[in-house]
Parts: C-alpha cells; sequence; structure tokens
C-alpha cells in the first residue's frame, strides 16, 4: 500500500474517492459534499502523500475558467445594479483583514515581515505573497503563509457552512428571492388576444402605428373575418379585429389601452400556420441582432420571446442573439422550414463540448495573469494565474463569440468539467498544507496560527454583519462575496454545492478581481512598515 501511494495518479483518485465519501456523510444536516475533499487530502498529506503541484495549476484554471464563462453575462449586470455594494462589503473585508494583521503584529510582538505572510496565508492570496516577498525581502513572509493557510482553506469552508445552520437560515428561500429579482429585471412574458376598437386604428398598417415602439409589446397574430394570419408592418387593421399580443404585463396593458378590450375568444391557427420553439446553434447568426436577421420580411415571422438561460425575455429588435437560445417563432409553416434552418435548432450541437474555446481562454488568461500593471513608482502587480483566468472568462462570455468560436458551453459540459477542476485542486491544495500542518504546530506553537485564524475569522464575521444587516444582501450572493473577498476558491467550492443558484458565482466574480489587487496593495503596504 505505501508502494501505491507513492505513485501520485492512484493517490489523486484515492483522495478523491475517500473524500466524495465523507462528504455524503450527515451530522444533524451538515456534509460537507465535495469540499471533504480537502479534508482527506490533509490527513494524506500529513501521512506523506505528495500529488504534485501542476495538478493544483490544472484543477484551479479549469475551476476559474468555468466559473467566468458561466457567469460573465450575469456578473456585468449584477456589477452595474448593485456592484458599488458587494465591492464595499470586500473593502470591508480586506480593510478589516490588514487592520486585524497589524494590530495582532502590535499585541503579540510579532516581526511584521511574517505578518505580512500570515495576511496573505489567511487569505489564501498567492499574488499577495508574491508581493509581500518583494516588499519584505524576507523568507518570514513565506513561513506566515504557510502557518495561515490550512485555516485560511478550512476557516472559510466551514465558515459558509455552518453560518447558514446557525442562523438557520433556509437557503432555499434565499434561491427564490434571488429567482423573484431576476424576474424584476426579466419580466415574465405572456399574451392575450384583444378586440381592435379604437377607431384610430381603423384601416392603418402595423407598421405606420408602430405598436412594438408604442406599447413594448409583439403582435403575433391577426384574425380579420375569419382568417388568422402572420402580420407583416403592411398588415391592416379594421374594426373588430381579434389581434394576439406577446409581452410582460405593462406591455400589454399599454396594448389594452391603446387597442381594445381583452377577450377569451381564441385565434384559431390556420392548417398553414405554426408556432414553436427554435433552438439558435447556428454560429452564423450568434451576436447578430434580431432586426439584422430580417425574419418579417423575408420570411413573414415573428419573434415573440426568447428563452436565455431558463428566463424569458422580450425580444427587442437590438438584442443580440446567443448561442443557445431558444425563439420562439410565430409564422407559417413554408417559411418555418427556412426558420428552422437559419437558426439551426441542433440540439446535438448545443450538448457537444467544444474544447478549443476552453483551452484557448485559458491560455489567454495565463497571458493576461503575467502581465505586470503599475501602481505607483517601481511597484507592479500582476493578475496571477487565477485572476487572470478569471478575467478572460468573463470577458470572452460577455463577447459570446470571436469569428466562428463561440465562447460558451452547455450547462452538464460546465458542470461536468467545473467538477473535475475542483476535485484536482482541492486534493492538491489539501495535500500540500497538510505536509507542514504538525510540524508548524510544533516548532511555532499555537500563537502564530492564532493570529492566522483570527485573520480569517474577524474580516469574514464583519463583512458578513455588513453585507446582512445593513446592506440586506441575499444570503447566497453575500456569501459568494465573502469567499470571493477572501480569494477563497474551496470557499466557493463549499457555497456551490449548497445551491442550484449562481447568486454566490456571481457575487464572487463580481469582488474577486478587486480583492486581488488589494491583496496585494495592502501586502505593500503591511511589508513595509
Amino acid at each position: 500500500m505505501s508502494h501505491l501511494l507513492t505513485n501520485s495518479y492512484f493517490a489523486l483518485f484515492l483522495i478523491i474517492s475517500l473524500g466524495i465519501i465523507l462528504g455524503r456523510f450527515k451530522i444533524k444536516g451538515i456534509s460537507l459534499d465535495l469540499s471533504a475533499v480537502i479534508f482527506a487530502a490533509l490527513i494524506l498529506g500529513h501521512l506523506g502523500v505528495v500529488i504534485p503541484q501542476d495538478f493544483q495549476q490544472i484543477g484551479l484554471v479549469l475551476f476559474i475558467f468555468t466559473i467566468g464563462i458561466q457567469s460573465g453575462p450575469g456578473f456585468f449586470e449584477s456589477f452595474r445594479k448593485q456592484g458599488k455594494q458587494l465591492i464595499l462589503v470586500s473593502v470591508v473585508i480586506l480593510t478589516m483583514a490588514g487592520l486585524t494583521s497589524v494590530f495582532l503584529a502590535s499585541v503579540f510582538d510579532v516581526d511584521y515581515k511574517m505578518v505580512v505572510g500570515l495576511y496573505n496565508g489567511a487569505l489564501t492570496s498567492t499574488p499577495g505573497l508574491a508581493a509581500a516577498i518583494e516588499s519584505t525581502k524576507s523568507a518570514l513572509a513565506s513561513i506566515g503563509y504557510g502557518i495561515a493557510y490550512p485555516f485560511g482553506v478550512i476557516g472559510v469552508i466551514l465558515f459558509v457552512r455552518l453560518v447558514p445552520k446557525i442562523l438557520r437560515k433556509d437557503l432555499k428561500e434565499d434561491e427564490i428571492e434571488y429567482t423573484k429579482s431576476m424576474c424584476i429585471d426579466y419580466p415574465k412574458i405572456s399574451n392575450f388576444n384583444f378586440v381592435v376598437e379604437n377607431v384610430n386604428l381603423n384601416g392603418k398598417a402595423i407598421g405606420e402605428l408602430d405598436i412594438a415602439k408604442m406599447t413594448g409589446a409583439t403582435i403575433s397574430r391577426v384574425m380579420h373575418a375569419g382568417a388568422a394570419t402572420t402580420p407583416t408592418p403592411e398588415t391592416i387593421l379594421h374594426l373588430n379585429d381579434l389581434i394576439k399580443a406577446v409581452g410582460d404585463q405593462e406591455a400589454l396593458e399599454r396594448v389594452r389601452v391603446l387597442v381594445g378590450r381583452t377577450t377569451t375568444e381564441e385565434i384559431p391557427l390556420s392548417r398553414h400556420y405554426d408556432v414553436q420553439w427554435v433552438l439558435v446553434t447556428n454560429k452564423k447568426i450568434v451576436n447578430k441582432r434580431l432586426a439584422q436577421l430580417h425574419l418579417p420580411s423575408y420570411y413573414n415571422a415573428t419573434i415573440t420571446r426568447i428563452r436565455r438561460s431558463g428566463i424569458d425575455i422580450f425580444p427587442m429588435p437590438n438584442m443580440q442573439i446567443r448561442f443557445g437560445d431558444r425563439l420562439m417563432v410565430a409564422c407559417d409553416k413554408e417559411n418555418m422550414k427556412k426558420v428552422v434552418e437559419l437558426m439551426g435548432n441542433d440540439d446535438k450541437r448545443l450538448s457537444e463540448t467544444d474544447f478549443l474555446p476552453i483551452s484557448l481562454g485559458i491560455v489567454l488568461g495565463v497571458v493576461l495573469g503575467q502581465i505586470n500593471f503599475p501602481l505607483w513608482g517601481n511597484t507592479t502587480f500582476n493578475l496571477g494565474i487565477t485572476g487572470g483566468v478569471l478575467a478572460i472568462a468573463l470577458i470572452l462570455s460577455r463577447i459570446g463569440k470571436t469569428g466562428p468560436i463561440i465562447w460558451s458551453m452547455s450547462g452538464p459540459a460546465n458542470q461536468l468539467i467545473r467538477q473535475l477542476g475542483l476535485l484536482l485542486f482541492l486534493a492538491a491544495v489539501g495535500t500540500d498544507a497538510g505536509v507542514h500542518l504538525v510540524d508548524t504546530v510544533m516548532h511555532y506553537g499555537l500563537k502564530l496560527i492564532l493570529i492566522g485564524s483570527l485573520i480569517t475569522l474577524l474580516p469574514m464575521m464583519a463583512g458578513f454583519i455588513v453585507g446582512h444587516f445593513v446592506f440586506k444582501m441575499n444570503f447566497l450572493t453575500l456569501l459568494g462575496v465573502i469567499t470571493g473577498a477572501m480569494t477563497s476558491t474551496p470557499g466557493l467550492a463549499a457555497v456551490d454545492t449548497m445551491t442550484e443558484s449562481n447568486a454566490p458565482q456571481i457575487g464572487y466574480a463580481t469582488v474577486y478581481p478587486i480583492a486581488l489587487v488589494l491583496m496585494i496593495i495592502g501586502s505593500q503596504i503591511i511589508g513595509r512598515l
């Protein structure tokens, strides 16, 4: 058995297997899920098992890249709407960490060169450690980092797992709340039939009236003299015609005011008419705006709604089409075949995973992470591998498409690659920390471990109090912000297993780049005290 444990591949998958088994055990409803892999790794790491660092880096970039790709569109929207609050919470956390480090260094009479290492280890910031070593020119920073790092990893995981239990917080309620907030941004789309009663509309063409612009709703069907048709801009409305309008509640109310009363009378589909969902898998039309497709002119077709990431969105002419969008199309059956061909409508292509965007995106992220940006004087900082890959993934997912390359992944593919990356990362990080765990305690005593633990815990508590009690933030978003401010990928992984919502990921991605920069600046300041 000892011979097998020297085989890194055997040891890696043994740790993953033991961690997954351990994570499935529940004590009073609490389980560690995939995060338990790091505890199995700590034990085996202490016993001498070594997992090569390459596995850690590969796992890290896969995990971070998939998070960025999934969170990109939501990140920019979240940053625009509530970025100030999220960033302020992260600033509170990082400021508290810095002040705690300086205060404890003074109280316990610890060299600041050691404390700056504890500061970075407690917040698991490798880029910050690099800045600390550069500013202190001392090995004490590395020793402090090694002492604080194990609890920096474990402490965040325990915090995000236990706080909801201690407060008896039902995270399902926050999932529902988050979904409702998304529905406010993207109101529910429905449809009603209306009777044309406004005499001012009689004999006027739909294009002339510009109903879509006036009301925000789309006219998807018109029935005149018992015959139903797909409307075009040239379609003439007459008194007592029936029209079907599609839009959110406010838009449909404006249609009622403009057109006339609602009716329960149905507008039957003719045998030549069809309405169906069509899946966008044709790369040639991705990133094009709806107006550029000229569907009403070329195919006499109307898009009544767009379903994106499970959310129904009202179609606007300037809206860009994304790979994987589902469009509700209304037109005659002959033209429907042409629209389906234009869109692609190939479920198989949606489920396929193209590794070129993944590998190329990671390459770009690693390159970005190595670029040194000036701060002041001769001081520079770089995003490192994690920050560079995350930044590139966020940007690429927002762009959506570059030439023939689609910067997106299907949900199942994203989930699989993310979990694989996470498992590799936790196994390698845990064994590395486990090697020094007992020796550090025996050699340096509990004082430095206590300082590192306080630097980990107190900032999280301060950030939680501000986010939860002052800003009344969504609980899942707040946990994501805390893990992002603590630059804790394992912490995010722990939250990730607690919910099906992407709220934590967006919170993490929103503040993580800011946290990296502030950690580097804080390390420079503390290291020079």
